[in-house]
């Protein structure tokens, strides 16, 4: 792994992950500000942009923008989260000068027509809708939401259509004007990238970026609790969870492997308990969400009407026993897919590009392959004992859609969970 790192004159960063074996380059620009950045009154307005960016500058149409870039093979997209927003390319080598110009064309000098910003509303609802009618979807920013009540982190990412239905193009243009600032974004390369034509085109075509953005957030405040929504559904889609760990957490690569070995694969112990065994679940799975000053910890489940009665306590019971530690040949199993699935992912230069724009964004520096593996293999016994009781005795978070009528109080998974 090639890694270079330089800072522009006006505090944005260029990083490179060259690979001389492949023939293509992914690169995009990475932002510092996300869903939790907004002001509640325009809650989806950071999800709104990376749509209208898209939709034409000053001197490319939005059509423009597509048939230039699929001209040469390659595609661009963009996403927003809580924290960060990205917008990236993949594009053979030759054209990664191409992929840079309409980056930064993008995010320097859209004309936000208010004919696109009509059109794309009626798409952002149609986006929207369309993640309310998929339970397993939607459920997980109901449980955002529920963890993080009345607060930024716990907005949903897509906005609220009261809220997207009046946005203003003032709104939109402002948001971008006053958060993307030079030092606040990384452009980030990986593929058969020359970093040093890299650095001169950005330096000359991000020139124009202010240097600081204006975005401010408040400190992630867990505080948890229980939302049912009765649905008429053939399933019942659950979620239990509890205060996690963030990125720069001591515990987080333990509770990494925690998560895996929990309920992170076929050979996992909720699968084998509560699937093989037991035959309660479709789909059950545990999961580590991280940000940079908290996070979460939990199960997701899919289950019948009938069986959710079972279900729950089993769940309950199965967190419980973490305390107890695990053997060693499921910390084993649970490391090997942890590194695997970093291995694995550097034969792809879009995974590539990611994790190190992630990285810097998180930490300020490039990510160190190998120092993560040796964080992986460095989880012991006593660090995972030590995150199973850091969650036990904390206030549950508790989302369920479908036919709920047989899913016990919330009080009684609490007297459960800590029995």
């Amino acid at each position: 792994m090639t890694l270079r790192l330089t800072t522009l004159p006006n505090g944005m960063r260029v990083l490179t992950d060259a690979m001389d074996t492949v023939e293509t380059a992914s690169l995009g620009v990475w932002v510092d500000v996300g869903t939790r950045h907004e002001p509640a009154e325009i809650n989806g307005v950071a999800h709104v942009l990376e749509h209208m960016a898209f939709k034409g500058t000053e001197r490319r149409s939005a059509r423009a923008i597509a048939e230039e870039i699929e001209a040469v093979g390659g595609h661009l997209n963009a996403y927003t989260s809580r924290e960060h927003t990205a917008y990236y390319a993949k594009v053979l080598a030759n054209d990664a000068p191409l992929a840079v110009d309409i980056l930064a064309d993008i995010l320097q000098h859209s004309v936000f027509d208010q004919t696109e910003l009509e059109r794309e509303r009626a798409v952002i609802l149609q986006e929207i809708g369309q993640a309310n009618d998929t339970p397993d979807d939607i459920i997980y920013d109901l449980f955002q939401e529920q963890a993080y009540p009345s607060q930024p982190m716990g907005r949903p990412v897509l906005g609220r259509p009261e809220i997207i239905k009046d946005l203003s193009r003032d709104a939109v243009s402002g948001y971008l004007s006053h958060n993307y600032g030079a030092e606040g974004m990384i452009l980030t390369a990986a593929g058969r990238v020359d970093h040093d034509r890299l650095v001169e085109q950005a330096g000359k075509l991000f020139a124009g970026l202010p240097r600081r953005g204006g975005a401010s957030t408040e400190p992630a405040n867990y505080v948890g609790g229980d939302h049912r929504e009765e649905r008429d559904l053939e399933q019942v889609h659950v979620m239990l969870g509890f205060p996690g760990f963030g990125f720069r957490d001591p515990d987080y690569y333990a509770a990494s492997v925690l998560s895996t070995a929990f309920g992170g694969g076929m050979s996992s112990r909720l699968f084998q308990e509560i699937r093989e065994k037991r035959g309660l679940v479709y789909s059950i799975y545990s999961f580590v969400h991280a940000y940079s000053d908290g996070g979460l910890f939990g199960v997701y489940a899919g289950t019948g009407e009938d069986e959710v009665a079972e279900l729950m306590p089993v769940l309950c019971e199965e967190i419980g026993r973490l305390s107890e530690g695990l053997d060693a040949g499921e910390v084993q199993r649970a490391r090997a897919q942890l590194k695997a699935g970093i291995l694995m992912s550097l034969e792809s230069t879009s995974a590539r590009c990611e994790q190190q724009a992630n990285h810097m964004l998180v930490f300020g520096a490039p990510l160190d392959v190998q120092e993560l593996v040796a964080s992986i293999e460095a989880v012991d016994e006593a660090a995972l004992l030590r995150v199973a009781q850091r969650l036990q005795g904390t206030r549950p978070t508790l989302t369920a859609l479908g036919p709920i009528g047989r899913i016990e109080p919330l009080d009684r998974l609490s007297e459960r969970l800590s029995a």
